[in-house]
C-alpha cells in the first residue's frame, strides 16, 4: 500500500516522507524499510507515541507546511496528531484482535491546526488504494530510483518487467530494492487494465 501512495504522490509532483509509526512493536522493520525507500530518496521517520520517540523530528518535518497524514487503518495517524497537539482529543481505536486490522475511528478528512507546525489533514484509514488514471508508460518515472536507468534499457519500449536488457532490473545492488520492483510489476499490471486506466475501480 505504501508504494501505491507514493506513486500517486509522485504522479502529482508532491513531496512525501514515510513515517513508520508504532516502532516499539517491531524495531527490526526500520532497517528493512530503510533499504527499501532510501534509494528512492524518501525520508524515513520512526515514531512511537507510546515510547515518545521521533515526535520532535516529525514536528520539524511538518513545520511550515500543509501536510496530509494518510495510511492504513490502525496506523496511528490520529494518535500522532494527538501527541503533536495535546488537547485535540481525536478519536483513536485499537487494532482488531480478531482480524489484526485497524478500526475506522476517523470517518472524514479533517484539517487540523498544530501549534508551531502548521496544518495537517487527518484522513480516514484505508484498506486498499489504487493508482487510478496513471499511464503505464509513465509509471517508471513515479519510482524515483528508476529514472537513472530508464534510458539505458536495450529496448525503447521496455516495460521493466521481464524484458532482456532491462537496465532497471539489472541495476547495481542496493540501487533499487527488490520489493520495489515487485510493487512496480503489480501496479503496472493494474494500471494497464482498461478499468483502472480509465479511473474506475476494479472490484477484486
Amino acid at each position: 500500500m505504501i508504494d501505491r501512495f507514493l506513486v500517486i504522490v509522485e504522479a502529482n509532483g508532491l513531496p512525501a516522507a514515510v513515517v513508520l509509526n508504532k516502532i516499539e512493536l517491531d524495531r527490526a522493520i526500520e532497517e528493512t524499510l530503510a533499504r527499501r525507500f532510501k534509494p528512492a530518496g524518501y525520508q524515513l521517520l520512526a515514531t512511537s507515541v507510546k515510547a515518545d520517540e521521533g515526535l520532535s523530528a516529525l514536528r520539524d518535518l511538518l513545520r511550515g507546511r500543509h501536510s496530509v497524514f494518510t495510511g492504513a487503518s490502525g496506523a496511528g495517524k490520529s494518535s500522532l496528531l494527538n501527541a503533536l497537539e495535546p488537547g485535540l482529543k481525536l478519536r483513536v481505536g485499537a487494532i482488531s484482535e480478531k482480524w489484526r486490522t485497524g478500526k475506522h475511528t476517523t470517518t472524514a478528512a479533517e484539517l487540523v491546526p498544530v501549534a508551531g507546525v502548521g496544518y495537517v489533514v487527518d484522513t480516514p484509514g484505508l484498506r486498499e488504494v489504487g493508482a487510478w488514471g496513471i499511464d503505464p508508460n509513465e509509471l517508471g518515472a513515479c519510482f524515483p530510483e528508476f529514472p537513472p536507468y530508464l534510458d539505458q534499457c536495450r529496448f525503447d519500449n521496455c516495460r521493466h518487467l521481464a524484458e532482456p536488457g532491462c537496465a532497471v532490473r539489472s541495476a547495481p545492488a542496493g540501487a533499487i530494492d527488490p520489493d520495489r520492483l515487485v510493487s512496480y510489476a503489480r501496479i503496472y499490471e493494474e494500471v494497464s487494465e482498461p478499468s483502472w486506466s480509465s479511473g474506475r475501480r476494479r472490484g477484486r
